[in-house]
């Protein structure tokens, strides 16, 4: 699931339009609507007022926030899914070294 797809699950759950959701986050609702399809992000600070509005969680929308944001980083380049490995075992090993000091 992409973020953009939570969002629009969240808000349809709700009964809520995209109209009414693009101004309780101050933004337009064309914008929101690109953003349900995944062709714009929102700001960080989005996150919050979503997760509070719908009584979800914050973590699990930053998750899909900031996994979109690197799927654009990594999605045309040819070794993507390796550099996406790679970074995997750096962020584990960055979180070992960590605990060790």
């Amino acid at each position: 699931m992409t973020i953009g797809q939570k969002i629009k699950e969240l808000r349809e759950d709700k009964g809520m339009l995209q109209r009414q959701l693009a101004s309780t986050l101050e933004i337009g609702d064309g914008f929101l609507s690109k953003v349900e399809r995944n062709q714009k992000s929102l700001k960080r600070e989005h996150l919050k007022k979503i997760s509070e509005l719908f009584d979800c969680s914050f973590k699990e929308l930053e998750a899909l926030w900031i996994a979109s944001k690197v799927y654009d980083l990594v999605k045309d380049e040819e070794e993507g899914l390796t550099a996406l490995k790679v970074a995997e075992e750096q962020i584990k090993y960055g979180k070992s070294n960590a605990e060790i000091q």
